[in-house]
């Protein structure tokens, strides 16, 4: 009956074109090098204000899985990712091209994204819903521990560098910080201005970090705006069956391992193309081949990327914590709405969030047919120069944080929200912890002193319950791995040496 009444919901013409035209304007952005599927969300959430709940959040997920898929294509063609999820395997797919295999690169990869996609999807429709009475169970301690774990985990995800992603996620805490205390209604951080009172506003620095920051880049680099000439492509789906059936296993491979990274908070989908294409490759009889133009790589890469998707909105969904920064957004969008993700959204509103997973699923369907036709189109829409795009991006950025606050403000911090995220990617500095830390500090903070409150000042509170003290558990061990590490490797030495 659930199902039956969402699809009543989801199969409307107003969701339906707005699907169509966020899956067009996804593929669009996804394929303009240099921007990204969380530039695309941040620029559309504003449009989303003035929309019903279901199309709204239908929307912002058929552009997320078409702009993580659009993102191979000038990998492909120019050798140049559209979004970061693209980057594992864009010198593969180049490759290929330079053999004159473009198409066979495109279309593998297409096939792969829409089943990753639907393979995500179908685990989220099965697991949300069994999870969520799960949630039902956790209180205050369990939220506080478990908001401990995903920013523990955006830091762990930022792989040769875990102290720029502390800076990152240090950047994001303070921001979240400023206005007033959840508990004592106290203002921290306000400077006796009246605009900081209510905090700085999630949707202008997210529409700064990640829109407005590549502006900043572009006006410091121009060359960026030269002309580029169109790319044959050729057969597009030329030797996808036979890449299909060899590699169905890796494929199958990239699905799952995508859709549990995705349900790490802070990892995404870039960290689910690089892992399922280094294991693709050390699972490989010829190793050696990767990186010379072979589709192993790119079959369970792309999967994993669209896969991805689908675990990170079970975290989102039923506990309120962001997978991604993608995901970050939907929670946004969902707030938006008036709507609080977690487990009562499955009681109250069983068909509204069951519409949502069938729209991603609806999403990833129609990745074949507009991937087609955007691989056939974009080969030219490549060639056009970002000096006339960035303008238009400029005002995008301008019309849509001032939108969502209806205040000068809101734009002043979104400029200096692109500075920051400028000087962050100068830096090598992810901007993914920064998001998380945004979204999760609120729910860390409130439900730390909610459990104060509740147990009096005692912090045994912490502990004792099953699932608090198991999460506590998990959260410390994973604190004290690296030095834990550390430590067994002196020992080795020390050991070795005498």
């Amino acid at each position: 009956m659930v199902i039956w009444s969402a699809l009543q919901l989801l199969l409307t013409p107003q969701v339906l074109l707005v699907m169509a035209a966020s899956a067009l304007y996804g593929l669009v952005v996804g394929a303009i090098p240099g921007f990204s599927a969380a530039m695309a969300v941040a620029l559309m959430v504003p449009v989303t204000y003035f929309l019903e709940p279901v199309p709204a959040l239908a929307g912002v997920v058929t552009l997320c899985a078409m702009a993580i898929f659009s993102g191979d294509i000038p990998g492909a063609l120019l050798r140049i990712p559209g979004t970061p999820a693209s980057a594992a395997y864009a010198d593969e797919a180049y490759k290929m091209t330079q053999k004159g295999r473009a198409g066979e690169a495109l279309g593998t990869g297409l096939i792969c994204s829409a089943i990753g996609g639907i393979f995500g999807a179908v685990v989220l429709l099965l697991v949300a819903p069994s999870l969520s009475e799960l949630a039902l169970l956790f209180s205050t301690p369990e939220y506080f521990w478990l908001a401990a774990l995903g920013l523990t985990a955006a830091i762990g995800v930022s792989a040769s560098a875990p102290a720029k992603g502390v800076i990152s996620l240090c950047l994001g805490l303070g921001v979240a910080f400023v206005g007033l205390d959840p508990v004592s209604g106290q203002p921290r951080f306000t400077f006796g201005q009246s605009d900081l009172a209510g905090g700085i506003g999630f949707i202008p620095v997210l529409i700064g970090l990640f829109a407005m920051s590549e502006v900043f880049r572009f006006a410091l680099e121009p060359g960026g705006a030269r002309e580029r000439t169109a790319v044959v492509v050729g057969g597009l789906f030329d030797g996808v069956g036979r890449n299909l059936k060899r590699h169905f296993g890796r494929i199958l491979q990239g699905c799952g391992l995508g859709t549990v990274i995705g349900a790490v908070p802070g990892a995404g989908a870039d960290i689910a193309g690089y892992m399922s294409y280094a294991l693709a490759r050390q699972q490989s009889k010829t190793p050696e081949k990767f990186g010379t133009g072979v589709p192993d790589g790119i079959a369970a890469a792309s999967a994993a990327n669209n896969a991805s998707m689908g675990g990170a909105l079970v975290p989102a969904t039923v506990f309120g914590i962001p997978g991604d920064s993608l995901t970050a957004v939907i929670i946004g969008v969902l707030y938006m709405q008036g709507l609080t993700p977690g487990p009562q959204v499955f009681l109250m509103q069983p068909e509204l969030i069951t519409s949502v997973f069938l729209a991603f699923l609806l999403a990833n369907v129609m990745i074949v047919p507009f991937g087609f036709l955007a691989i056939r189109i974009f080969r030219y829409v490549l060639a056009v120069p970002r000096s006339i795009l960035m303008p238009m991006v400029v005002a995008a950025c301008i019309a849509g944080a001032f939108a969502v606050e209806n205040t000068t403000f809101a734009v002043v911090v979104m400029l200096g929200a692109g500075l920051v995220g400028f000087w962050m990617e100068e830096n090598d500095i992810p901007l993914a912890p920064a998001i998380l830390g945004v979204v999760l500090a609120p729910v860390l903070e409130a439900n730390f002193l909610n459990t104060l409150i509740k147990s009096q000042g005692d912090m045994t509170a912490f502990v004792n319950r099953p699932l608090a003290a198991v999460l506590a558990t998990v959260t410390i061990l994973i604190w004290l791995f690296p030095l834990l590490r550390r430590v067994l490797r002196l020992r080795r030495r020390s050991e070795a040496r005498s």
